[in-house]
């Protein structure tokens, strides 16, 4: 393709115009975003705003074409081909270093790009901060510098005011003419622009709804009709959900090289085919989507992810007046060393209290559900710092990981009462406990093989023999089928919540609308800390006779008899 137009044209030229017109058509017909905006390269955006096609062709008309940008690889174009906007009369050597330093420039601006102030201006500073050496034949760059610092001072707790006296310790010590801040306000400054963006979506005090989208420009739930807004000011929102956009976050991951690296240790870092389940990746559920969908498992770069949420008090105390919700992912690409650490679990959304969302949590799951599906279906471009080059990245949720109010929460299941059990449902049914008032599931004997010998022992357990056949396990299809029809308005006002069952689900959870979903053998995972701490403690508690923590009490007793136990 012919690009030499770049170069060699000026703006009102007819070979300008009709090379502009070439490029958009090419861009719109590569686009892997799924977005109707574009990145514009015009001069003065360089690829970092992102428009629809008409502002670009305007601004196109305006300022010219980037210069630098030879290789449309931000619109569709693979990093291989090569550019036609070459002088055929220019020294073969200074054409190659040219575009190699024009590549170069668009790598670091594409790793900059993502989350980051988007005046060309700012970013321009910042890839003249990446280059500056600190001094003289210094090894280090200024913004370098600058980042290591400050992952220390973070890392440790140091507060601004012992920073600032940090780095005027270490300019007096480097070499004269060092250009290292004097204090730790201009170090942010330098900074802030690389922080990540976050959306802060209004939503309804009764989570009925979430005001994106058709709901955008209401003041008013169209469900409750309760106020946008605090009565004592307008334009303050009642409620608040604060989203952190994960494919920015994903593109920041890869633009690290040794991150890029790591994220590919499922696939060439652990042992294999030993038998042993040391990570999700030997799981027959990892095997399987590698199976079912080829396309996606046989990119080792593609993301599974867990999704894990509880309800926490931020004001630091137990009380249950205030529960606020983060919405946290976990990333299965890594080693089971790195994949729990705090560096890279992603808190993708903060669902503000004082009350818990409940089952209308899948209101404000949404805006993240579109994402996921955005990433599952299409993908979206993204630079892999580790092998230098651009790549679709797609990825999925891999199970949820959740306490056991939270499960019903997700899935839309009824976790209390006579059937509590999602996985045996109705197979299952728990004995009602008259003195203790609460349900419990006694007699697990229908687990256990056919012949085992616990089955015909009477006094062991409640002076019965049980040969009763373990409860059929439900496939997620099966499941799906069940729920797929199930109609719910979400809020807290709802009265249509009265006419659902009291057992069994009582939505479609929005994790249906992933396409992948009702194909997963384990969809919601218990946490590790209820299954080990709590029963243990009660066991413990209970055999040693703790006091407070003992389950031995009246009331069990009373119950002990009820049963001729």
């Amino acid at each position: 393709m012919d690009r030499s137009w770049i170069t060699t044209t000026k703006l009102g030229d007819l070979k300008y115009k009709a090379g502009v017109m070439e490029f958009l058509k090419f861009a719109l017909e590569n686009n892997t975003e799924g977005h109707d905006k574009l990145p514009c390269p015009c001069y003065v955006c360089h690829n970092l705003m992102h428009h629809k096609a008409s502002v670009i062709l305007s601004h196109l008309s305006k300022w010219e074409f980037d210069t630098t940008y030879t290789c449309w690889y931000r619109h569709g174009e693979k990093r291989g081909e090569t550019s036609g906007h070459q002088n055929h009369n220019s020294n073969e050597g200074d054409r190659m270093a040219d575009t190699n330093e024009g590549d170069r420039r668009e790598d670091m601006r594409y790793q900059f790009q993502e989350g980051v102030d988007e005046d060309p201006e700012v970013i321009e500073q910042l890839l003249t901060d990446s280059e500056k050496p600190l001094y003289e034949n210094s090894e280090h760059t200024q913004l370098s510098a600058i980042v290591k610092l400050y992952n220390v001072k973070v890392g440790y707790g140091v507060t601004d005011q012992c920073f600032t006296a940090f780095l005027k310790v270490f300019k007096a010590i480097l070499p004269a003419g060092n250009i290292l801040p004097g204090g730790s306000y201009k170090a942010k400054k330098m900074l802030h622009t690389t922080d990540l963006r976050y959306e802060k979506i209004h939503a309804c005090p009764n989570d009925c709804i979430l005001y994106r989208d058709e709901y955008e420009s209401l003041k008013n739930c169209p469900k409750c009709d309760v106020s946008r807004y605090k009565k004592q000011k307008e334009g303050i929102p009642a409620k608040v959900l604060w989203y952190f956009p994960i494919i920015a976050r994903f593109k920041r991951m890869y633009s690290d090289a040794g991150d890029a690296e790591k994220l590919t240790w499922h696939k060439f870092g652990r042992k294999k085919d030993d038998g042993l389940l040391r990570h999700p990746a030997d799981s027959p559920q990892w095997k399987f989507i590698d199976g079912k969908f080829g396309d996606f498992g046989k990119e080792e770069r593609n993301l599974r992810l867990g999704l894990s949420t509880d309800g926490m008090n931020p004001y630091g105390s137990l009380s249950s007046i205030h529960s606020t919700w983060p919405v946290m992912l976990v990333t299965y690409n890594l080693s089971p060393s790195l994949c729990m650490k705090r560096k890279y679990i992603i808190l993708s959304m903060l669902i503000s209290g004082p009350k818990q969302p409940g089952n209308d949590i899948d209101v404000y799951l949404a805006p993240l559900i579109d994402d996921l599906k955005l990433l599952w279906e299409k993908g979206v471009q993204v630079f892999d710092a580790s092998r230098n080059e651009m790549f679709n990245l797609r990825a999925m949720l891999f199970c949820t990981i959740q306490d056991y109010p939270a499960y019903g929460n997700l899935s839309g299941y009824t976790v209390k009462g006579e059937c509590a059990c999602p996985i045996c449902e109705y197979g299952l049914k728990g004995k009602w406990l008259p003195a203790s008032k609460k349900h419990v599931y006694f007699d697990h004997r229908p687990f256990l093989p056919h012949d085992h010998q616990y089955r015909k022992l009477k006094k062991a357990f409640n002076g019965e023999q049980n040969f009763e056949c373990r409860p059929k396990v439900f496939t997620s299809q099966e499941v799906f089928e069940k729920v797929k029809d199930i109609k719910i308005t979400f809020g807290k006002l709802n009265k249509n919540k009265d006419a659902l069952p009291k057992q069994g689900y009582k939505k479609c959870s929005v994790f249906w609308r992933l396409p992948y979903w009702r194909f997963l053998f384990v969809r919601h995972s218990l946490d590790v800390m209820h299954i080990e701490k709590n029963v243990f403690d009660s066991l413990i508690g209970t055999l040693l006779n703790i006091d407070k923590k003992t389950k031995d009490g009246p009331k069990a007793r009373d119950d002990l008899k009820e049963w001729n136990i």
